[in-house]
């Protein structure tokens, strides 16, 4: 008979490999990575299951690995998450009308003005992360670098009703807004 503790990794013929999470009268708890958590039936584990042998200290599992990536990755990278337009301007359209009754309005589905307002925002912030990161610049030539771009998050605050998600909006400086 197969006895598990929480911690052991195993091989599941079914399922692949996953990290006993933990352990009651009946069943065990594995967490099989992308699969997810499965409730596996103590009688019927033995035939399904290979117990691997334990890792050394030091060394990182593959979901450990996989959510450090992803981690380095958003805040590294200029790839784009998701961002939500507030549901009230789902296609709506921007018009933007001349001064002078001569020219004819342009109007602009506001998704589209939405991704622009995004893209800005973004590649505002990947320039954050170069100047914070830039081997010649001084500690003081980063804080000025970074308060200009603080003044145009500021500047860009107006954007702010087309998000849905608060977490989403620009801030400035907080004490001159």
């Amino acid at each position: 008979m197969i006895t598990l503790s929480p911690g052991n990794r195993i091989d599941h013929i079914r399922y692949g490999k996953g990290k006993v999470k933990s352990v009651d009268n009946l069943t065990y708890t594995v967490d099989f990575g992308k699969l997810g958590v499965i409730e596996l039936s103590k009688r019927t584990l033995e035939d399904d299951v290979t117990v691997l042998p334990e890792q050394p200290e030091n060394t990182i599992d593959m979901e450990e690995l996989e959510q450090t990536l992803i981690r380095i990755l958003n805040d590294y990278s200029d790839i784009q998450k998701p961002i939500d337009l507030a549901n009230k301007w789902i296609g709506g359209t921007l018009v933007l009308k001349a001064g002078s009754d001569a020219m004819k309005p342009k109007e602009i589905p506001i998704e589209t003005f939405f991704h622009k307002i995004v893209m800005v925002r973004d590649r505002l912030r990947v320039l954050e992360q170069n100047i914070n990161s830039h081997p010649k610049l001084n500690d003081e030539d980063k804080v000025n670098m970074q308060q200009y771009i603080t003044r145009i998050y500021g500047s860009l605050t107006t954007f702010n009703v087309l998000f849905k998600n608060e977490e989403d909006h620009f801030v400035g400086d907080k004490k001159s807004e």
